[in-house]
């Protein structure tokens, strides 16, 4: 008897010693810590949505999301010492970091004034301001081909119920800036969808977008978006008041179509660098004055008898400075429409987001992804991704940090799809 007890509790000992090895292991093998936290406010303690937050002097990084949160991945051999914390219209703030895990950092963002000269700005014509940027881009842009890793969530809801939820960490492949957009590429690395199995959920609809979207709106490098020189005179410029992004003064100069062409033009806002003359950030929405023509800019295919109504259609393009260069940094786009069937009296709502941060650079010599795995245009994120199915399925990369209604409605989705 005495025997198997101590044979018993010689088995007790060695599995709990495996055990305390095999985590002792795995925190070793894991090679990265996280932090999370909210970024606020200091006076109104709001929650400042789609801050940039990064390693301090790394190209490594995420944004918050629309609630102001975010979680960064670290890996150990970086030794950080700082993230580095900015949105605009605020001054930048660095956050200490000592390589351990934290999940409850709240970082304060201290708003700042414009530091323009009202006077300088009334004696110049902001058309003046824009062309000269656009001029500028050749400098201020990356002149070498780059290999971008990025993040990319897209997300449709049809009224205020989410059907579908696909992310993917992605490569991006870009040529010089001064080359235009003709041959970049996306390859989607690893992804997974979350689909509503309701017959009546499913969107029937294709519409231009998807991960490709990190191409086509990136309107430095895109000007035929809006800043080809050719065509900067289809639009009326305004200055609006400036702002700080970081420590660096902007202006800021909203544009509206003041021609008519057959295309749909757009509206919005541009932010420069008051010293370099650089594009910063873009806000910009497809003008509505035609619906015809925003449809036809935006929807790709959709069924017979199907009505096909656009609401509004934004776009957000943000880029941040490092090594005296401008770099791409988040592309977010929001659709909205109406779909509706001949005969019936009632149309549906449907909502898609898609967005993309730039997560990190590779440093080695960028080279073009072989045609048979870049994304085609024709194709859809869901048939390229697999089901959610791991808690821990992106590993060490960096995502943006889903808003509790989204995880809610994951959660109902996995359930829906277990039925």
């Amino acid at each position: 008897m005495k025997t198997i007890v101590k044979q018993i509790m010689g088995f007790t000992i060695m599995l709990i010693i495996m055990t305390l090895s095999s985590q002792a292991w795995s925190q070793s093998e894991k090679g990265f810590y996280t932090v999370r936290g909210i970024v606020k406010d200091k006076s109104s303690q709001k929650r400042l949505e789609y801050a940039v937050v990064s390693i301090h002097g790394s190209n490594i990084g995420t944004i918050a999301n629309s609630n102001g949160e975010f979680s960064v991945k670290i890996k150990d051999e970086l030794n950080a010492k700082n993230l580095e914390v900015s949105h605009l219209g605020y001054g930048t703030v660095l956050v200490p970091v000592n390589g351990k895990e934290a999940n409850d950092v709240t970082v304060f963002l201290q708003q700042k004034p414009s530091l323009l000269d009202e006077i300088t700005i009334v004696a110049v014509d902001p058309s003046v301001i824009v062309e000269k940027a656009v001029a500028q881009i050749a400098d201020n842009y990356s002149k070498e081909s780059n290999m971008l890793t990025g993040f990319y969530r897209e997300t449709v809801k049809k009224r205020r119920s989410y059907i579908n939820v696909s992310e993917a960490i992605v490569d991006l492949y870009k040529t010089p800036y001064n080359e235009g957009v003709d041959r970049d590429q996306v390859q989607i690395y690893k992804g997974r969808k979350l689909v509503s199995p309701k017959a009546e959920d499913t969107l029937m609809v294709k519409l231009l977008g998807g991960p490709n979207l990190s191409i086509y709106i990136d309107i430095v490098k895109n000007p035929d978006l809006i800043l080809n020189l050719e065509t900067l005179n289809h639009y009326k410029y305004t200055f609006e008041e400036g702002v700080m992004i970081g420590d660096r003064a902007h202006y800021v100069i909203s544009f509206k179509p003041q021609v008519i062409m057959p295309y749909a033009l757009y509206n919005g806002k541009l932010f420069i660098d008051k010293e370099t003359l650089s594009f910063s950030r873009a806000e910009f929405s497809l003008s509505m004055s035609d619906r015809n023509k925003a449809t036809q800019a935006i929807l790709k295919k959709k069924p017979y008898g199907m009505h096909f109504k656009p609401e509004q259609i934004s776009f957000l393009v943000n880029y941040k400075q490092r090594d005296g260069l401008t770099h791409l940094n988040y592309i977010r786009s929001e659709v909205q429409f109406k779909c509706d069937w001949k005969k019936r009296l009632f149309s549906t709502n449907y909502t898609i987001v898609s967005e993309t941060v730039i997560t990190g650079t590779s440093d080695a010599k960028a080279k073009r992804i072989p045609n048979k795995l870049a994304f085609n245009d024709n194709q859809a994120l869901s048939d390229k991704v697999v089901n959610f199915y791991d808690i821990n399925f992106w590993e060490d990369y960096n995502i943006i940090e889903p808003e509790e209604s989204l995880e809610s409605a994951v959660n109902r989705l996995r359930k829906d799809e277990k039925r």
